[in-house]
């Protein structure tokens, strides 16, 4: 049986089965009957968790952009590929259809090959949510570079760090970005990152803002004139199934940046399945992914799933505040968008504005919503499901990580019974997840609380880091033996449903105690004066550890020493008095990555009083509020 659409809880169990019973047969399956392959594999599998080695779809040879864009010409060659909303909604949005798709992808890929770049040649792009971003991904793939997307809003620092990493020839960039109300000049970050980047011989430069800026010569020139004059043909590349496809890098608590790396063919087929079923997408369906294709979230659930399955994916050049905080649910309406899948750190911010902002537009198109980059809270939950969804829509709360490659963890919706709220619920098709004690053992039975491993390979599981594969071993392999170590702890409730309760660093022990940080957060988020808090420990003299809590409010000014009571009365009702806090700080705000994930390991510097070595918070989303949670704790 394929078992590539689920449709029904019986059907996912069927499939459950089958994909632990027998991976290698149910993994072939999914292979064969839905994706077009140059040549057949020679083996399904190979792989040891001691070696930190992995292989799917071995001597197979394909090209992910015939998956994505070819195979799809004969039957939805005029269908909306890429719907791209830009940052003002005074521009027009634009339609590219898979034919327009296919011949942006040719011509780019030209261009890539007219300036030397080769198959496993690395390319570094440094654009906007642009649908040049896109394209670039998949000119690279079509040729066979690897390409090494950075976040544009990451400093000049942090990006020469990522290029030297991999060695990149090439970086293709635009002269500014449009966020909001504000202009970034990328190309001068670019200009300023290459002085320590020797290498990069070649700089393609897509026009957007209209910035003034310095062109080198002999190595910067504007893309269109390149496109222009390139051909509309290009045959893709044939490439290996265990070939590397792209690296993304993903921030250590300690060290630099780990690139991960994942390849074609497994990568491929499962983003593609995961998608499918998460989203449970059907061929009329309007999708939408509000991330950046700068996160790993971006590269499966906008580029390479969506396009796989045939779909239309919404691509957002702006952010959710502007014009106004009604944005988002403006594109939903305007485009009657079915799935939409954002951060829960985006729909908290969202519910501290007047329910006006949602009222006035139609959305009930939507039928599906999802949530990524860390466990929503239930007060975020319930405001998402009641006003977005108007209790119609099942929300997916997806677990899953860069070096995962797609979701392994979700409900799938109008599928799984009894929908939790904070629970990502039931592992995916392949997935075989378990929870294991400080001994290292696994824990049997339910309930259970231990750390979160996976004990056999999934396709689209990261390979190795780029460069230091020791590293990705030692990292990802050596904590326990045989398995996956996540860095997460988890609980797994009567019904085998599980709920991601924070990285294991967030565990802290408080006199004896292990205590999760992202129960208490979510206790202290119940108040009706909290929009979003976060817990870390420090050092206490009798305790060992205290915990100490950063809270922002809906209304900074009410902060009073009776809102802190309520607070720790909230916390010693529903966790127990272990659990309160010995220090409470009101802040404007968090620190938080680009990708929405609050930055703890700063607040743990910050509440220890270690304010010497914070690190470089220049890539953070807001680094200002870093210095005034500084001023305000002294």
């Amino acid at each position: 049986m394929d078992f590539y659409h689920i449709q029904s809880y019986s059907e996912y169990k069927e499939a459950y089965k089958a994909s632990v019973k027998t991976p290698e047969t149910f993994w072939e399956s999914i292979a064969e009957e839905n994706f077009s392959w140059k040549k057949k594999w020679n083996e399904i599998l190979s792989w040891d968790f001691t070696k930190a080695e992995i292989r799917w779809f071995d001597g197979a040879k394909l090209n992910i952009t015939e998956n994505c864009i070819d195979r799809h010409l004969d039957t939805r060659g005029e269908k909306t590929a890429l719907l791209f909303e830009p940052n003002s909604p005074s521009e027009a949005a634009q339609h590219i259809s898979y034919n327009q798709l296919y011949e942006k992808v040719c011509r780019f890929a030209n261009v890539l090959k007219q300036k030397g770049i080769e198959k496993g040649d690395r390319v570094c792009i440094y654009l906007p949510m642009i649908p040049e971003l896109a394209v670039s991904v998949l000119a690279c793939a079509r040729i066979g570079a690897v390409h090494s997307v950075v976040f544009a809003g990451f400093s000049a620092q942090a990006l020469s760090q990522r290029i030297l990493d991999c060695d990149c020839k090439m970086v293709i960039t635009s002269d500014g970005a449009f966020r909001g109300n504000k202009t970034i000049p990328l190309k001068n970050i670019v200009d300023n990152a290459l002085e320590d980047c020797p290498d990069v011989t070649s700089v393609l430069v897509v026009r957007r803002t209209g910035e003034h800026i310095k062109m080198k010569e002999g190595r910067d020139e504007w893309l269109l004139p390149l496109l222009d004059s390139a051909s509309i043909s290009c045959i893709p590349e044939v490439m290996d199934a265990e070939d590397p496809l792209f690296i993304l890098y993903t921030s250590g608590s300690t060290g630099k940046p780990k690139g991960m790396v994942h390849t074609t063919a497994g990568y491929m087929v499962y983003s593609a399945y995961t998608f499918k079923n998460v989203f449970q997408y059907q061929e009329e369906d309007i999708y939408w992914c509000t991330a950046d294709i700068g996160w790993i979230t971006g590269h499966s659930y906008i580029v390479y799933g969506p396009l796989a399955n045939g779909a239309t994916t919404v691509m957002f050049e702006g952010v959710p505040s502007y014009p106004d905080y009604g944005r988002f649910w403006e594109i939903v309406a305007k485009h009657k968008v079915t799935q939409f899948y954002t951060a829960p750190t985006a729909i908290r911010a969202l519910a501290k504005e007047p329910l006006e902002f949602v009222k006035k537009h139609d959305l009930t198109s939507l039928k599906i919503l999802g949530t990524v980059g860390e466990p929503i809270n239930e007060e975020a939950w319930h405001w998402y499901n009641n006003n977005i969804g108007d209790g119609l829509c099942p929300i997916v709360d997806t677990w899953w990580q860069t070096e995962t490659g797609g979701i392994l963890i979700s409900a799938l919706p109008k599928i799984t019974p009894a929908i939790l709220p904070t629970f990502a619920t039931l592992p995916l098709p392949g997935i075989q997840p378990v929870l294991v004690d400080d001994s290292s053992k696994e824990i049997k039975g339910n309930p259970a609380h231990g750390k979160l491993c996976i004990k056999f390979p999934w396709p689209g599981m990261a390979r190795t880091i780029w460069g230091d594969h020791k590293r990705y071993k030692e990292t990802y392999f050596s904590a326990y033996q045989n398995k996956y170590f996540t860095g997460d702890g988890a609980l797994r409730n009567d019904d085998g449903y599980y709920r991601i309760t924070g990285r294991v660093d967030d565990v802290i022990i408080v006199s004896g105690h292990n205590l999760g940080t992202a129960p208490i957060e979510d206790v202290i988020n119940t108040h009706e004066a909290v929009a979003e808090s976060a817990i870390v420990g420090f050092p206490h003299d009798v305790k060992g550890n205290a915990l100490y809590g950063f809270v922002t409010l809906k209304h900074p000014e009410f902060s009073s020493e009776k809102i802190s009571e309520e607070i720790n009365q909230l916390i010693s009702t529903s966790i127990g008095p272990i659990a309160k806090l010995d220090k409470i700080q009101f802040t404007e705000g968090l620190p938080k990555t680009r990708s929405g994930k609050i930055m703890r390991r700063i607040l743990r510097k910050i509440a220890s009083g270690e304010t010497e070595s914070l690190g470089d918070i220049s890539t953070l989303l807001n680094p200002e509020v870093v210095q005034e949670i500084i001023q305000q704790r002294k």
